[in-house]
């Protein structure tokens, strides 16, 4: 069977390593929609809220590298089902918490189930489908349903949630959870290590406190913290030059498609998210919208973002994954820029849709193409790595670029100005980025009479 036809049993695959990244991606557009009835059901005031986004950000970062390559090792499909029991526990002891320790408790485990679940879920998408047509088709489904599941964690969460109570956003896991754990030793093959590797322990310590450092330092804007992470991820760097079986091996990190994929990862996934919470501040704040019609505004827009992934992986196939990348990323930056010269009066909103509606699209197919590039060309034993690199870089981004641009428009003394400025710097980031990682991403290869330049060649080589 040829081309992107998937066989009954890749189907069912997809159906389950899918349908986790799914439920990860809902859980987490639901519970940003149900942070004020959470914290105020526990007792907890407003300016600790932001505790309970972090506490599920840090480990779902600082672990996930150290668990992609323990994927590898280890196996996968016993980290996968690993983190599904553990956000399920996760889920029941959030939904039945009382007090914000238990809570902030709860947020943590399943920060930690994602990082041991979504690297796990990626590299047995990557290594079930090979190389090719069927794997892009593959990664592009998968950022279809990660956005679906955001568009709608955000039209039904307000909905769900006064229906059944806060409780709900941690309970809507475990079902699912519960049929993942029963499907996934039917049609998953565990993965076995090539040979026995030890595992690079001084290197998964700094790596992951460096980041856990690093991540913290930048959330709380601590100057030490984030400078001991420096310090501890510039350890790592030397440890792993020197290490017999490396955690993370210095050669892969080298590659031009895992280097500027994950770069481009990063600015696309920093840039998106800070700009939907900017945008949230703008259309309640200064607009006066409520929450259901700002719900309403980025869910229409977020249908793009489906079809984009469904799309991305046949645009792939024929135009490769370098001119995607960059041109995706240009798509992405250009829809911020009109954003960036709003004004207070609510005639804005014709305006606002249409231009998320083109950055949604341009967001997913970027998404799409740095997945690919970052985790092709590279054999099935370091999958776990490579998925697990780009997972860190997701959920990094994610984590740093809120507070980064939020602390761009705090700089302005009239909210509507450093909202402005804020949009501004999210555009100039991504469009600066696009020649960078065009030129990083062009790979040559030097014949005896001649030099070739292909997107063929920057993944194979």
């Amino acid at each position: 069977m040829t081309g992107t036809t998937f066989t009954g049993r890749q189907r069912v695959v997809l159906l389950v390593l899918l349908g986790a990244g799914f439920m990860l991606s809902v859980d987490f557009s639901i519970l940003n929609v149900a942070l004020p009835q959470a914290g105020a059901g526990v007792g907890m005031s407003g300016d600790q809220l932001a505790w309970i986004a972090s506490a599920y950000a840090l480990p779902a970062a600082g672990f996930t590298l150290l668990c992609g390559r323990l994927a590898d090792l280890w196996g996968r499909r016993r980290m996968l089902m690993s983190g599904m029991v553990l956000l399920a526990g996760a889920s029941l002891l959030g939904g039945f918490a009382g007090d914000p320790t238990t809570l902030l408790v709860a947020r943590a485990l399943q920060g930690s189930a994602t990082a041991l679940t979504l690297p796990a879920a990626m590299s047995l998408l990557t290594t079930t489908f090979t190389e090719g047509a069927k794997r892009e088709r593959a990664l592009g489904l998968n950022g279809a349903l990660l956005s679906g599941g955001f568009t709608v964690g955000a039209l039904v969460g307000g909905t769900l949630i006064s229906a059944a109570g806060w409780q709900a956003a941690f309970f809507v896991n475990v079902p699912v959870a519960i049929v993942v754990l029963i499907v996934a030793p039917l049609v998953l093959t565990e993965s076995k290590a090539t040979e026995r590797v030890r595992l690079d322990v001084p290197g998964a310590i700094t790596v992951t406190a460096g980041l856990l450092s690093l991540i913290y330092g930048v959330v709380e804007r601590s100057v030490l913290a984030a400078g001991v992470g420096v310090v501890l991820l510039i350890a790592f760097w030397v440890i792993e030059k020197r290490a017999a079986a490396p955690l993370a091996p210095l050669h892969i990190l080298g590659r031009p498609s895992v280097k500027w994929g994950n770069y481009a990862g990063f600015v696309i996934f920093c840039v998106e998210p800070a700009m939907i919470f900017v945008m949230t501040l703008y259309l309640q704040q200064v607009l006066g919208l409520s929450p259901l019609a700002t719900g309403l505004v980025f869910g229409v827009p977020g249908l793009a973002s489906v079809a984009a992934g469904l799309l991305a992986g046949r645009i792939i196939g024929r135009f490769g994954t370098r001119t995607v990348l960059t041109v995706s990323m240009a798509v992405q930056g250009l829809a911020i820029v009109p954003l960036a010269f709003l004004g207070a009066d609510r005639a804005a909103l014709f305006v606002v849709v249409p231009a998320l509606f083109v950055g949604f699209f341009g967001h997913v197919a970027a998404i799409v193409g740095y997945t690919v590039t970052g985790t092709s060309g590279l054999p099935d034993a370091e999958q776990g790595l490579a998925t697990g690199l780009a997972t860190m870089t997701q959920q990094v981004a994610i984590t740093v670029g809120i507070p980064v641009l939020s602390a761009v428009a705090a700089t302005q003394a009239v909210q509507l100005t450093g909202i402005r400025l804020a949009l501004g710097v999210a555009a100039a980031a991504v469009l600066v980025s696009v020649p960078l990682v065009r030129r990083g991403l062009r790979l040559r290869v030097e014949a005896p009479s001649t030099t070739v330049t292909s997107d063929s060649l920057l993944i194979g080589g």
